[in-house]
């Protein structure tokens, strides 16, 4: 599976944006059975989780951070997961990393990690 996320930008605090990550065509049989999720390393430090939603999209969970600014949702006929960020903060600056694998309760577990995408919010 390969995964392309893009979406990110420079932007001032308060404002939106929205993420999105494609899984490639040849795993397009198959790519829909894994969960998908954001994860974001900021400059100097590890890279975090953010937002996870299962295979079907019925379930999500949301690092605290995050909680209430930001939705994940996925579209499995594109094959696509978008991470929408509003009321976006100068912490919020980071690299994007979409991935796909196994989640469960508030845990996620990559399998397959795409590219990242730098989202840079300004004060």
């Amino acid at each position: 599976v390969q995964l392309q996320a893009s979406g990110g930008g420079l932007v001032q605090t308060g404002d939106s944006l929205r993420l999105s990550c494609v899984a490639s065509r040849r795993a397009f049989s198959t790519f829909n059975i894994y969960d998908r999720g954001w994860f974001r390393q900021a400059p100097g430090k590890e890279r975090e989780f953010v937002a996870g939603i299962n295979w079907s999209g019925g379930s999500t969970t949301y690092a605290d951070a995050v909680k209430g600014r930001f939705t994940i949702s996925r579209d499995n006929t594109k094959e696509t997961t978008y991470l929408q960020m509003n009321t976006l903060k100068p912490e919020d600056t980071a690299i994007y990393y979409c991935a796909a694998g196994v989640l469960s309760g508030s845990e996620f577990v990559a399998k397959t990690w795409g590219q990242g995408t730098l989202v840079t919010v300004s004060s």
